[in-house]
């Protein structure tokens, strides 16, 4: 019964991780990588990561408040990351 129900915690950690990734930005991160967007990744079809790829690739030219907010949502995911390992790691040792 207890595997069964992290099992089932696991499996609805990772839906709600996917429902994430695919949010649309809010308008604070919008604004903040506008203007990058506009200059290195314009034309892009969203989804997928492919915006966040691109302007990751462009780091380096990024205004400071884009690199922020994108450092910001690495720091997210590698909490997610974790979560999930530990999630694994707690159904293992049952």
């Amino acid at each position: 019964m207890f595997k069964l129900a992290l099992a089932v915690l696991f499996t609805l950690s990772v839906a709600v991780t996917a429902a994430r990734a695919q949010m649309v930005p809010t308008d604070a991160q919008r604004a903040a990588c506008q203007a990058d967007y506009d200059r290195f990744c314009l034309g892009m079809i969203p989804g997928g990561g492919r915006i966040i790829g691109c302007l990751t690739r462009n780091y380096a030219q990024l205004a400071d408040a884009c690199k922020k907010m994108l450092d910001a949502a690495k720091d997210e995911t590698k909490d997610e990351s974790k979560s999930k390992e530990e999630i694994k790691g707690a159904a293992k040792t049952e």
